[in-house]
């Protein structure tokens, strides 16, 4: 089961890279990752989409905890949450091209953030199945480029990562 923990952890030097020295020292997957600082600059928020059974991240946590540099784990499939993900494209915008692209990006809410001569950039955000479905919908043909941030989550209502 495919699953979103999300951590606090001090923003030092070397810190991501013992969390995923964990991830690889057990064999577990990490699907994406992502890293910022938080609102109190000397914390980072991590948020990693691995998979694995309840029992598996229930070991994963147990062992992120365990880490000195982490402050705190919260298993965002716990509880409620809201998941996004940023995606950019950049498609072909030539003859044809140019206005069906214009009107996939509107149907699936995106927006044309650079245009070119012959191309356009696209930015979408959304969950991953929504981003998988835009690039489905797609003519191939016409796809150039694409880059994608990975899974950020965060606990619906009084769901809090917070120390």
């Amino acid at each position: 089961m495919r699953h979103i923990i999300s951590l606090l952890m001090e923003n030092e030097a070397g810190a991501l890279s013992r969390v995923a020295g964990l991830f690889s020292a057990r064999g577990y997957n990490i699907e994406s990752l992502t890293v910022a600082p938080t609102e109190d600059p000397t914390l980072s928020r991590m948020t990693i989409v691995t998979s694995g059974s309840d029992d598996v991240v229930e070991q994963i946590v147990k062992q992120l905890n365990k880490l000195i540099d982490v402050v705190k784990v919260l298993d965002l499939n716990d509880g409620r949450y809201i998941e996004r993900e940023l995606m950019l494209v950049k498609v072909k915008a030539t003859g044809a091209y140019r206005e069906e692209m214009k009107r996939m990006s509107d149907i699936f809410r995106g927006r044309i953030i650079d245009v070119a001569d012959d191309t356009y950039t696209i930015e979408l955000t959304g969950t991953g199945s929504k981003l998988d479905a835009f690039l489905e919908a797609i003519d191939k043909g016409a796809l150039l480029e694409t880059v994608r941030t990975g899974a950020s989550g965060i606990g619906r209502g009084d769901r809090i990562l917070k120390i």
